[in-house]
């Protein structure tokens, strides 16, 4: 629920009260009970993370945690495999032989 700030525009006086979003704004104050209490705007409240940190797997699910834990596995079995060398070691690279192409004029 959301914290809303009022002040009474009689007496002065300042507060924060807990509502739901739908309830109606309050009217009465409660230091001189007159009616009239404002709703004032505010920046809002920002996001406080406390405690050692957030993390994105923090809510994943079971089916989704054991999917990325063998999708690690399989990874890692491919780098330690070596892929055989396609090319001979022998082998130099070819030269054309330009004596058979001829000038047209």
């Amino acid at each position: 629920m959301p914290t809303y700030e009022y002040v009474c525009e009689n007496c002065g006086h300042e507060f924060e009260q807990f509502q739901s979003i739908t309830a109606k704004p309050l009217r009465k104050c409660p230091a001189c009970s007159k009616n009239k209490l404002k709703r004032l705007i505010g920046a809002g409240a920002g996001v406080i993370f406390k405690g050692s940190g957030f993390y994105e797997t923090d809510y994943r699910s079971e089916g989704y945690k054991k999917a990325k834990e063998s999708e690690k596995k399989t990874t890692t079995k491919d780098t330690t495999k070596k892929e055989p060398d396609t090319k001979a070691k022998d082998s130099k690279p070819v030269k054309k032989d330009k004596s058979n192409l001829t000038e047209k004029k």
